[in-house]
């Protein structure tokens, strides 16, 4: 910009300097810093739900979703379209177009019920996997759940070049020159979502990602998440290393962790995989300090207020008495130690002279809890140690039981049942976050060959475990799921410690390439049923779902071998979890054939998940009563406002209903009936469908 102001002033006419300068004014204003990228438009949505009509917007089912058409007309099968320009028409068999919708233009979603897979059924607690475009999928769990989420764990494609990922319904390849800034516009749109999705409160987004588009992707959540604090993590993946061709072998991985309010991960109890790590490692037992000031500002000129002497008797089992500081000047040889005394100073082997670590004040408090211990002593010297704050409190705590007391007065303790509980460092070499063995082995185990690069559950597992361990009900939201190794992680988090977290999972429901060919030439194209069940939803994440809260494989056969869990009781993987899960695919109606007699239906499982997700989703059938009581679900919905009398005394009968809807078009009535019932959380619905969910409009 300043070699621009510089050739600015060169300009000889002054009313076209006058005009060239301040476009440059402009532009500076403009000018961004930090990550720049190409901010391409976002993906249309193809609406499988919605007949092709004359006058709908419609797409080739196997070509790019962004070049569709408008439809002129039908007949006998066949749509005569015109092209985006309007410069040509064409004609297509109508079984071969999928309506689109345009970003911008509104479109009417609803849950649609493919499966569900119970282990629990005395539990109330219902995880859920939702088939769908992910953008698509968090603006309704915006709806759903904005500011309520406590952690989201996400492991989006990693832009390798090598197919992983698609954009506008076309595969990214190496060759594409905007392959980095489609990746970042595809993942700022829905990083903005989940942003809403998070409690400002006291929650923690983990995102992982490999050398390809760290530095873009750290420098995105910089941008999209300034308030948040943001840590990254080296974790090697793949031990044996996985060769770049003329490069360094790639064995890990890296993961973001962006905390916000007060979230922060807690210390655990963690194996010795993790201990190994840490130098000099962490000990099951209770931590003496030493006395002696050690490190930096150690000498007795850096604290003359902690230089003083500390007189025990000769045979060292007792303090006596603290004595009292001595000024600088003061030679140390002219304090004497009193009769059958010796005087300790804080003195290096080589003669310096030191400091205490604690002041005279401090140190006498402690010696009169028993928190201060006499070591071995060498002449004038004893290794003098006392326990700092944090060692107290497990002493307080009861984590280090009191058994008696050593000659000198300090504590005994039974460290016997003690495990520490620590916080690794930023590299983490795990055995069990080994994809191949932990994620690639088990999945196969599973489900077969079906799936590409797993995660390790234990991998994810650990990461979650480190901020929800405290939060026995968090809600855990995945909406890159894949293979659903993040829900796996969640029922083995659950199970270990007795937890009832929620996971909510978002996948897409593509087929490979090669599977997609083999499709295509086979005369198949996605909608049809052959193509759909090879879709990475029906195909990998919701068969795994299901085979691991079960026990078993694809065909039936028990799993083998334990889980790797910090209890003492073995976990067999064949005992499976004591969870249920539902499967959701999004939809979208056609907002000219929403009736209000079908809008409960198509919309009791949006509000089923609203209302937390307990127990089955409901299923009303066809007829719409003027109430729904439903204590199992702990939710309620009045239909009609004219039976609210009769809705508040069934209500008043089962106060297990913790949320309330009330459909009704006045918002003073429904603050009316609102304040006469006894409910946690309310919220009313409009009469019309069209008027309660509709997203994508005008949403940038």
């Amino acid at each position: 910009m300043a070699i621009l102001d510089e050739l600015v002033t060169q300009i000889e006419n002054p009313d076209l300097r006058a005009r060239i300068a301040a476009e440059v004014e402009k532009l500076a204003k403009q000018k961004k810093f930090g990550l720049v990228f190409e901010e391409h438009l976002p993906e249309c949505t193809p609406l499988w739900d919605i007949p092709v009509k004359a006058g709908r917007k419609a797409a080739l089912k196997t070509g790019h979703v962004n070049d569709f058409y408008t439809v002129l007309k039908i007949e006998d099968g066949v749509a005569t379209c015109l092209n985006k320009d309007k410069s040509a028409t064409a004609e297509f068999p109508v079984e071969e177009l999928v309506c689109v919708a345009e970003f911008g233009e509104p479109i009417y979603p609803y849950l649609k019920p493919i499966d569900t897979v119970c282990n629990a059924p005395d539990s109330d607690l219902w995880h859920t996997l939702i088939e769908a475009d992910n953008y698509h999928a968090l603006q309704l769990l915006e709806y759903l759940y904005a500011g309520k989420v406590d952690c989201i764990y996400i492991d989006p494609p990693y832009n390798t070049g090598a197919k992983d990922w698609k954009y506008n319904n076309d595969y990214v390849d190496n060759n594409d020159q905007y392959r980095h800034s489609k990746w970042l516009s595809m993942m700022q749109k829905r990083l903005k979502l989940a942003k809403k999705l998070l409690n400002p409160k006291d929650s923690v987004l983990i995102v992982t990602i490999d050398e390809k588009e760290y530095l873009h992707l750290g420098c995105l959540l910089e941008e999209v998440f300034p308030e948040a604090n943001m840590q990254m993590v080296s974790s090697v993946i793949n031990p044996a290393g996985v060769s770049r061709g003329g490069q360094f072998a790639r064995t890990d991985e890296y993961i973001f962790f962006l905390t916000f309010g007060t979230c922060a991960p807690s210390p655990l109890c963690l194996n010795e995989d993790w201990r190994g790590k840490i130098k000099g490692g962490y000990k099951d037992k209770l931590r003496w300090n030493g006395l002696q000031r050690s490190g930096t500002a150690t000498l007795r000129s850096d604290r003359p207020n902690m230089f003083y002497p500390i007189f025990i008797t000769n045979d060292g089992t007792k303090i006596v008495e603290v004595g009292n500081s001595i000024p600088l000047n003061v030679d140390r040889a002219t304090i004497q130690a009193p009769e059958g005394q010796i005087a300790i100073w804080p003195i290096f082997p080589d003669g310096r002279e030191g400091r205490w670590r604690l002041g005279r004040d401090t140190l006498i408090e402690l010696i009169e809890k028993h928190y201060v211990h006499i070591g071995k002593i060498q002449g004038d010297r004893a290794a003098i140690t006392y326990l700092a704050q944090g060692e107290q409190a497990k002493v307080e705590n009861g984590d280090f039981p009191v058994v008696g007391y050593n000659p000198d007065g300090s504590i005994i303790v039974d460290e016997s049942g003690y495990e520490a509980r620590f916080l690794p460092g930023t590299q983490w070499w795990i055995t069990s976050h080994d994809a191949t063995q932990k994620g690639t082995k088990m999945l196969n185990d599973i489900i077969g060959r079906r799936f590409t690069f797993p995660k390790s559950v234990y991998a994810t597992h650990d990461a979650v475990q480190f901020f929800v361990v405290n939060k026995p009900n968090a809600l855990i939201v995945d909406f890159f799921s894949g293979s659903g190794t993040t829900m796996h992680a969640v029922n083995l988090l659950n199970a270990e410690d007795g937890g009832h977290r929620r996971c909510i999972m978002v996948t897409n429901n593509e087929v490979s390439a090669d599977e997609a060919k083999m499709l295509k030439d086979k005369g198949y194209q996605p909608g049809d049923e052959e193509w759909e069940k090879l879709g990475i939803a029906r195909y990998v994440t919701w068969p795994r779902t299901v085979c691991s809260i079960e026990g078993h494989d694809v065909n039936g056969k028990p799993l083998k071998g334990d889980y790797i869990t910090s209890g003492q009781e073995p976990m067999h993987m064949a005992d499976g979890f004591k969870a249920n899960a539902a499967f959701f695919k999004l939809g979208f109606l056609d907002k000219n054939a929403v009736a209000l007699g079908r809008q409960f239906k198509e919309m009791l499982p949006t509000l089923w998940m609203k209302a937390g997700a307990h127990g089955a989703c409901p299923d009303i059938g066809e007829t719409v009563p003027e109430m729904l009581i439903l204590p199992e679900n702990r939710m309620a919905v009045l239909v009609d406002e004219r039976a609210y009398m009769a809705f508040a005394e069934k209500l008043d009968a089962h106060p297990e209903i913790e949320t309330v809807f009330l459909v009704t078009d006045s918002d003073s009535g429904y603050r009316d009936m609102i304040s006469g019932l006894d409910v946690k959380e309310s919220y009313q619905l409009y009469r019309d469908y069209l008027d309660n969910f509709r997203i994508n409009a005008v949403r940038r």
